[in-house]
């Protein structure tokens, strides 16, 4: 058998010699931060917000940023949320330099596995899920935390040789680390735990910080353990940002479909987390002041009424005829009316639902056909007053009864901006919307 072998992941080739795996320096500072998101469910706010600060981050210090896709899992995997996961981080527009599956890793998760086997800092453990069960239950029912006990760890060469049940991988513990245990790192199916695969694969990017939920920070002393263990020398410095409550029940997806636009939620997912010099803003304004060491430190509660407000901020800066766009249409008069709107309104979706009810087809009585007719028989007027009063005088309509109609006939409701200034936006429509 050959004492080296080379393997090659993207662009960094790993030499295990002697069970020994080396990192050549050539390419270690290529990659700083990444962000690593699961493809077994939707990307939450708290999600896009880790990747928002990384790619922040990133950008300010002129690093790469990378995505590490945590495909491990197969069986809970959705097919096609790996894709749309990266369309979401494209719509904000959060751009990376390379895309990587930490499934394409394992077998350099196995490599470093040998290796702290071979070097007795690791070892195979046969308790079976039963049997570790019922010290679990042993340690609640003393009411106190549960803790491998190393059954395993100093067991004879021959009697592990010689034992034929199935069996994990665990890493011994820190001695120091008095609150840790001596842990699995490999499954019995020899598939990596999620901590030693994000230990290995941080290692394998060169990654310098990493950005993540304050959630994830009871995992970070094995992750630390593990790189300790493989003699990797660099610190990793680790960011917390306080947790948005309740962050998994807010889909990117969901907000985008009710009509709220990529920068305002940018906009809100800053604002959680740090204290911004103004309250609306976009991704290049925060480029330029956003500070990672000044994060909040308190947990926030998700609020629709503020990313409601912030969203109606945005669309209000929309130039009129891109805003027109939202509702279907391509035009700067469509996109005032849709400004009118906003008084009361706040998300694209419930636009589009108000300038729809305009052009729909409208279910009409006798009192309201009459007036249609009457409409339609009238000419082109610049002003309402002017097209009021032509209609008043040419008809026996008292003002009242017209005003009342038209309102619904233009609108498809009762009550809603003033009828003059909805006019202005639609006079060259009426033709169109009262059929």
């Amino acid at each position: 058998m050959k004492n080296s072998f080379i393997y090659h992941i993207n662009f960094i080739k790993i030499e295990l010699t002697k069970n020994r795996v080396k990192l050549p320096k050539i390419f270690l500072g290529r990659y700083m931060l990444r962000f690593a998101p699961s493809p077994t469910r939707d990307m939450h706010i708290g999600d896009l917000r880790v990747a928002l600060f990384n790619y922040i981050t990133a950008q300010q210090k002129n690093e790469d940023f990378i995505v590490r896709v945590e495909d491990m899992d197969k069986e809970k995997n959705i097919e096609g949320k790996d894709k749309e996961i990266l369309d979401l981080l494209a719509l904000f527009n959060i751009k990376y330099s390379q895309i990587i599956y930490q499934s394409e890793n394992i077998r350099f998760h196995t490599a470093m596995a040998l290796q702290l086997m071979h070097e007795k800092k690791a070892f195979s453990c046969f308790c079976s899920d039963n049997w570790l069960d019922g010290k679990k239950q042993e340690a609640k029912d003393a009411k106190q935390v549960y803790k491998y006990d190393d059954a395993c760890r100093n067991l004879p060469d021959e009697l592990v040789l010689d034992n034929t049940n199935p069996f994990t991988i665990r890493i011994k513990k820190a001695d120091e680390a008095e609150d840790m245990d001596s842990f699995i790192i490999l499954n019995q199916d020899k598939t990596p735990t999620q901590n030693f695969a994000s230990a290995v694969d941080d290692m394998l990017s060169d990654i310098s910080i990493v950005i993540q939920d304050e959630k994830y920070k009871k995992d970070t002393p094995k992750q630390e353990h593990i790189r300790a263990s493989l003699a990797y020398e660099k610190k990793i410095k680790y960011i917390y940002l306080p947790s948005i409550i309740d962050d998994d029940k807010i889909s990117i997806k969901w907000l985008l479909e009710e009509g709220f636009l990529p920068e305002a939620i940018s906009n809100y997912l800053v604002s959680t987390a740090i204290k911004p010099p103004r309250k609306i803003f976009n991704m290049i304004n925060t480029i330029e002041w956003f500070d990672i060491f000044s994060i909040l430190k308190e947990p926030v509660k998700f609020n629709m009424d503020i990313l409601r407000h912030i969203n109606n901020e945005h669309l209000k800066n929309l130039e009129d005829k891109e805003l027109s766009r939202y509702v279907g249409f391509a035009d700067e008069e469509i996109g005032k009316l849709a400004k009118v709107y906003l008084k009361e309104l706040s998300t694209t979706k419930e636009l589009k639902l108000k300038i729809s009810a305009i052009f729909n087809k409208k279910e009409l009585n006798d009192e309201f056909l009459e007036v249609a007719k009457i409409i339609k028989n009238t000419p082109y007027f610049e002003k309402y007053e002017d097209f009021k009063k032509y209609i008043l005088v040419n008809s026996d309509l008292a003002d009242e009864h017209f005003s009342k109609s038209f309102y619904y006939l233009i609108t498809g409701s009762e009550n809603g901006p003033e009828i003059a200034e909805i006019y202005k936006y639609l006079k060259n429509y009426i033709g169109e919307i009262i059929k």
